[in-house]
């Protein structure tokens, strides 16, 4: 089952709560934004056990985007997190 999001501003947001019990094979992010390029931290935290970074600080330009594949995601006990760098910043989020 994909689950699609649009993210936009630089507060951490969830895209998947622990608990859920979604199976993600693979994640598409697409930089959105008209003219700037955005940097994207994608982490999966668990109260007590802290943060697991799938990507720090990764650039993405205008126009274009970023595929992560083959990943697992213990939704039983993680949440996804998704943070981009400016209060303009803007991605849509695939998730297969």
């Amino acid at each position: 089952m994909a689950k699609h999001h649009n993210i936009s501003g630089a507060l951490t947001q969830e895209v998947l709560a622990a608990g859920t019990r979604l199976k993600t094979k693979s994640i598409w992010i697409a930089n959105t934004h008209a003219s700037d390029a955005v940097t994207v931290d994608l982490y999966v935290e668990k109260s007590l056990s802290g943060k697991y970074y799938y990507m720090k600080s990764k650039s993405i330009a205008v126009a274009s985007f970023l595929q992560l594949e083959n990943i697992f995601i213990d939704t039983e006990e993680f949440g996804l997190y998704i943070k981009l760098n400016n209060s303009d910043s803007q991605v849509s989020i695939i998730m297969l």
